[in-house]
């Protein structure tokens, strides 16, 4: 049994390990909100309307109804998913950052133009680039760079021409899709009536896969060779014509000034002979 004192001792040391308790939880919570705002100061922040999957550091924005290319996608993207957006074109330095970006997924959008050079910044690491289901018309290899990667065009409604022609070419082109890259309209060709292109005409090709016309022997840079041979003949011709009025021009200018100065001599008064220059013929002196 507790003795008065012995209460009073018991009751002092039960109050400090309560106080020191209390003061060890205060400290623990001050750390903890300090470290949590260090970690909110260094770890990356997802874009708005996204979800990032830090462990595969893997980016999805689809069917986020978003009309641009969001900003602040974390630089150590590697997988980005943009699809079933209402975007409709991909600025130059869109994906300029994107380092280690490996898979690029923006089919299903409304994308009909890209800026010169938009995919050019894409890192050599890119496996895969899916444009597939947009409304894409004409492309060049400028706007694509160097890539490598995989890439998938089919179900755009392609205007079939030169420039797409070169870009079939170049392109790592995903075969299994490769039939889906279908001319809506096209360029016409030697065979077809006029060999200008007109705008308001599909063309004879319309509806028919790309590869299977370059296939078949069409080619589409031929033509525009051929309308660039015309044009420097048309040029050369025009330069020629030119320099012969010129020169016709010249001559004639100058036969009018030898006549006139002609005509100038004759009008002259012939000097008079005096008597001695006169006796002088006569007589033989």
């Amino acid at each position: 049994m507790c003795t008065g004192w012995c209460e009073e001792r018991c009751t002092s040391v039960s109050g400090r390990r309560q106080r020191g308790k209390g003061v060890d939880l205060h400290s623990w919570l001050r750390i903890s909100l300090l470290f949590s705002a260090l970690w909110g100061q260094v770890s990356p922040q997802c874009p708005d309307s996204c979800h990032c999957a830090w462990d595969t550091a893997t980016v999805l924005c689809s069917d986020a109804g978003l009309r641009d290319i969001p900003e602040g996608i974390p630089l150590d993207t590697v997988s980005l998913h943009l699809e079933r957006n209402y975007i409709r074109n991909i600025p130059e330095s869109a994906f300029s950052d994107l380092v280690h970006l490996r898979d690029l997924y923006l089919s299903h959008n409304r994308i009909d133009s890209l800026a010169s050079g938009a995919l050019r910044h894409l890192g050599p690491e890119l496996r895969l680039l899916d444009l597939s289901h947009n409304q894409l018309r004409q492309a060049s290899r400028e706007e694509f760079g160097s890539t490598r990667a995989k890439t998938r065009l089919y179900h755009n409604p392609w205007h079939c021409d030169c420039a797409l022609q070169e870009l079939m070419e170049t392109l790592n082109l995903e075969p299994e899709t490769v039939n889906g890259i279908v001319c809506e309209s096209s360029v016409r060709v030697v065979g077809e009536g006029s060999r200008w292109e007109d705008p308001g005409s599909q063309g004879e090709n319309a509806g028919q896969p790309l590869v299977k016309l370059l296939d078949s022997g069409v080619n589409f840079c031929s033509l525009q060779r051929k309308t660039t041979d015309v044009a420097m003949l048309v040029t050369m011709f025009v330069w020629f014509f030119m320099v012969i009025v010129y020169v016709v021009y010249y001559v004639r200018q100058n036969q009018a000034e030898a006549r006139r100065h002609l005509e100038y001599l004759k009008s002259l008064p012939s000097p008079r002979k005096t008597p001695t220059e006169t006796d002088t013929l006569s007589t033989g002196f």
